[in-house]
């Protein structure tokens, strides 16, 4: 197995892992709830983002939180997206680039799920 290298890796995890929440029972509902979703303007989005984190070239511009704060969702959410993430990335890639992905996808689900549960808490 190769090591995440290009943006054409980065599509094909993204696929791949996108292609598995849709068919996630937990998961999939999220996205089938959201109002006008358009899976054809989600994915270039997650492209530039996993891109520019992992890659460094620089396209994605924006703060992804705002955006899942207004979703119902809880940590088993994040858990269940982080199974689904990590094992995409083992099934497809090994190297730094890979592991630096799964580690960036960790943190930003549990920076994500600590904030919104913060919030809901508040409220």
């Amino acid at each position: 197995m190769n090591d995440i290298q290009s943006p054409e890796d980065i599509k094909v995890m993204v696929n791949s892992f996108y292609k598995k929440v849709r068919k996630d029972d937990l998961l999939a509902p999220v996205f089938a709830g959201i109002a006008k979703f358009d899976w054809d303007e989600h994915l270039p989005i997650m492209y530039d983002f996993w891109t520019t984190l992992i890659i460094d070239k620089k396209g994605y511009r924006g703060n992804p939180y705002p955006k899942h704060v207004v979703l119902d969702i809880s940590s088993k959410h994040f858990d269940q997206w982080l199974i689904h993430f990590n094992d995409t990335i083992d099934a497809k890639f090994k190297g730094k680039n890979a592991d630096e992905m799964k580690r960036v996808a960790s943190q930003i689900a549990v920076a994500f799920s600590h904030k919104m549960a913060a919030k809901k808490n508040m409220a």
